[in-house]
C-alpha cells in the first residue's frame, strides 16, 4: 500500500503545476510521518517546547519554525557538499549518524534531569532568547544525520528538479520549496500544538502532566539515538 502511495505521488509530482505542487507538499509531510529518523524530530521538538516554561503559542510556533529551518539549510548543505565530492548526495557517513546520536543522548539526558542545560533553569537572563537559539542550532546539528533519509525521499522532486533546470528552474525551486513547506509543517506543527495542550490543561514546566511529557519525550529521543547508532553500523 505505502508502495503504491510512493507510485502515484510520483506521477503526481510529474503531473500539471498544481498538481505537482500539491504533491511535493504531501511527500514532505510523508518524509516524516513514514521515517523511523525524522519522526525522532517530533519528541526532540515537543519536549525542547515543553521545558521552555510558559511561553506564548506564538513564541512556541516561532521556536518550531527555527528548529525546521535549522534542518533545511543543514540538509541542503550536507546534499551540496556531498553531491560535490561525488558520495551519494546526503550520505555524510557513519559518523555524521554517531555525531548526532550524541547530541541526542545529551538532549534526551537533559529531557530526564539527568544533566542541564545551558538554556534551561528558572532567572536565566536572556532564557527565551537563548531557547530560539538553542532550537535553531540543535535543528542545524539534527539535519546531518538526516541527509540519507531525506534525499532518499526527495528523489522524485529532485529528478523532475534537474530535469527542468534548463527550462524551468523557478518552477523546480517551488517543488522544493512545496516540499520543504510539507516537511517542516509536521514539526511546527506539533511544537505549536504542545504550547496550545499546555495551556489548555493550565500546566506550567513543574506540572505533573508536563513533567511526564516531558521524560517521555527525553526516553524517544534516547530511542532515536539509539537508532541512529543502529543504522550508522
Amino acid at each position: 500500500m505505502i508502495q503504491q502511495l510512493f507510485t502515484t505521488l510520483t506521477r503526481a509530482v510529474e503531473g500539471t503545476p498544481a498538481i505537482a505542487l500539491a504533491a511535493a507538499f504531501v511527500w514532505g509531510i510523508l518524509s516524516i510521518l513514514l521515517s523511523p529518523c525524522h519522526l525522532a524530530s517530533i519528541p526532540l521538538i515537543v519536549g525542547f517546547i515543553n521545558e521552555q516554561g510558559l511561553i506564548s503559542t506564538k513564541r512556541a510556533f516561532a521556536t518550531s519554525t527555527l528548529f525546521s529551518v535549522g534542518i533545511l539549510i543543514t540538509i541542503a548543505a550536507v546534499g551540496i557538499i556531498t553531491a560535490a565530492a561525488g558520495r551519494m548526495m546526503g550520505n555524510v557517513g557513519w559518523f555524521g549518524n554517531y555525531f548526532v546520536a550524541i547530541i541526542f543522548f545529551v538532549v534526551g539526558l537533559h529531557l530526564l534531569d539527568v544533566i542541564p542545560m545551558p538554556w534551561s533553569g528558572p532567572g536565566r537572563v536572556g532564557t527565551k532568547r537563548k531557547g530560539l537559539l538553542a532550537a535553531f542550532i540543535i535543528g542545524l546539528v539534527f539535519g546531518i544525520a538526516l541527509g540519507p533519509c531525506t534525499f532518499a525521499y526527495m528523489a522524485p522532486m529532485l529528478a523532475v528538479t534537474f530535469r527542468l533546470a534548463s527550462t524551468k528552474l523557478l518552477y523546480g525551486v517551488l517543488l522544493l520549496l512545496f516540499y520543504g513547506l510539507g516537511h517542516c509543517s509536521v514539526i511546527v506543527l506539533a511544537g505549536t500544538c504542545t504550547e496550545l495542550v499546555r495551556r489548555y490543561m493550565n500546566w506550567n514546566e513543574k506540572s505533573g502532566g508536563a513533567l511526564i511529557l516531558k521524560k517521555i519525550c527525553g526516553v524517544l529521543v534516547l530511542l532515536g539515538g539509539l537508532y541512529l547508532i543502529y543504522t550508522a553500523s
